[in-house]
């Protein structure tokens, strides 16, 4: 373990929405590696209005892992509003963002830590990404459409691995209620000056539960809050 490692203090945050099939092994493996990584830590899981097993699963978890805290939305919001409650509720320095749809391995936290002392943002990128087409040329539809307004922010930008200051997230005013989050997340961490370091993690597919990420009402969302928050930075532009 690291020297920063061993000193950190992390809020790991794993939105959730019908993840009753995986959240006992994300959140086992997140306790995990943690306890491997982190100094002191809590686990926050936003259920986004699940329809399945989800809040009895997590009820149960709750009596195995004492640091998870479980945030609740009556009804499915949407992945961005899923995150920003679950930052809302963090209470330490660092905040640690992953799916709970076990994609990732959160043991490769250490491999961000490493990198924290030089970063603001330390965001994984997916050495290979493990997604079904459809969902795969979706992404570069729209990343092509975020790349010709913004810039460069990333080379992927809504890879769900990212590791955050706690005390930059609240000087952000983030509203996106969908997958637009991330996006919206480092245009405004470039306004503020803030530093971003990228590194490669490993991406795994999904072997539970369903994906919504691909379905057209979440990615017609999408690249309408694209095209609003595209509206909303050239106002704040002009009158800078």
């Amino acid at each position: 373990m690291t020297a920063v490692a061993s000193s950190v203090e992390i809020s790991a945050v794993l939105p959730a929405f019908n993840e009753a099939a995986n959240l006992e092994e994300s959140v086992g493996r997140m306790a995990k590696a943690l306890k491997t990584h982190a100094r002191a830590f809590e686990i926050i899981v936003v259920d986004d209005g699940s329809q399945d097993g989800t809040p009895g699963v997590l009820a149960r978890l709750k009596t195995v892992h004492p640091t998870l805290r479980v945030v609740r939305h009556p009804v499915n919001r949407g992945y961005g509003a899923a995150l920003r409650s679950g930052f809302d509720a963090a209470r330490l320095p660092w905040i640690f963002l992953m799916d709970a749809d076990n994609q990732f391995d959160p043991m490769e936290l250490g491999l961000l830590l490493a990198r924290a002392g030089e970063g603001d943002i330390v965001t994984g990128y997916r050495q290979r990404r493990r997604d079904p087409l459809p969902r795969r040329l979706n992404a570069w539809a729209f990343f092509s459409l975020v790349r010709l307004f913004f810039g460069r922010l990333a080379r992927d930008v809504n890879c769900a691995f990212k590791l955050i200051r706690r005390d930059l997230l609240d000087r952000m005013s983030l509203h996106s209620e969908g997958a637009l989050i991330n996006t919206e997340m480092l245009v405004l961490a470039r306004r503020l000056h803030a530093r971003v370091v990228e590194v490669a993690v490993h991406h795994y597919p999904r072997l539970s539960g369903k994906q919504t990420g691909a379905n057209p009402r979440v990615v017609l969302r999408a690249f309408r809050e694209l095209l609003a928050f595209k509206a909303e930075m050239r106002k704040v532009e002009k009158a800078a």
